[in-house]
């Protein structure tokens, strides 16, 4: 299982030292155990949010596996040093951790995406997983939850017996939700984001090829680019200088611990 020793830090935040199979294996697991956790899938755009935000940076490191879902963090990992870094990509995994599902008996669920969004995802994932058991799936609001209402989601998926709970939600959001819930949902929670879209076909997916020579934000901008265009002119260049004098050894990332407990909703 990774562990904060089996890491990389970019600009001061985990990136866990995983694959495919090892994420699977770990999450399984703790799936098969009935423990709560949280796993984060890492890009550019949750590097720098955490690098401006200490408290999103806590999130993001106290979390129990980090992987890096976009090829540039996967290349900043190799040149400190982690040769065998692997990309672990978001709707990728949700298929495999669904095979997993399937052919171990764990129910999962479902907690994010827009309705329209969500019905098609289920409905893709029971044609193609008919032995997966859907036991929970809901597309919250896009407000924050009352109190009442958050309380109702945790019993909610508690009752439904569900051991891996894909969360679809916007980062930073999803990242805090699931660190808020650790602990209250014994499940693990995987924060796969943009993959309700991806796979339920509401949004297309990047080739093959742009994703391999890591162009895929180039697609995705050219496909969303009034939602996406402040991101990627904001953190993209800021990345690749900041990590240059990490690299060089310029200049030092130093991790700020933050408690958790503190943070909102948690």
């Amino acid at each position: 299982m990774a562990s904060k020793s089996e890491a990389t830090y970019v600009l001061g935040t985990k990136i866990s030292s995983t694959s495919y199979g090892h994420a699977a294996e770990s999450i399984g697991e703790w799936a098969r155990q009935r423990v709560s956790r949280y796993v984060c899938l890492a890009t550019v755009n949750e590097i720098m949010q955490a690098y401006d935000s200490a408290q999103f940076q806590s999130i993001m490191n106290e979390a129990d596996l980090v992987t890096p879902d976009g090829m540039p963090l996967v290349w900043a990992s190799r040149l400190l040093g982690r040769t065998d870094a692997t990309r672990v990509y978001g709707p990728d995994l949700t298929l495999i951790l669904l095979q997993m599902a399937a052919s171990r008996g764990f129910p999962v669920g479902f907690f994010g995406g827009t309705p329209a969004a969500l019905g098609r995802l289920t409905e893709r994932i029971a044609e193609r997983f008919p032995a997966v058991q859907i036991a929970y799936a809901w597309s919250p609001p896009f407000r924050a939850l009352t109190q009442d209402e958050d309380r109702d989601v945790t019993a909610a998926i508690n009752r439904s017996g569900a051991r891996i709970v894909f969360i679809g939600l916007s980062s930073p959001n999803q990242n805090y939700w699931m660190a808020a819930h650790r602990g209250q949902i014994n499940s693990v929670l995987v924060g796969v984001g943009a993959a309700f879209d991806f796979l339920s076909g509401s949004k297309p997916q990047a080739p093959r090829w742009m994703m391999r020579v890591g162009l895929e934000w180039l697609f995705r901008l050219l496909t969303e680019p009034r939602r996406l265009w402040k991101r990627y002119l904001k953190h993209n260049p800021r990345f690749v200088g900041l990590f240059a004098l990490q690299l060089l050894g310029l200049r030092h990332f130093q991790p700020t611990p933050i408690d958790t407990r503190q943070i909102p909703g948690g």
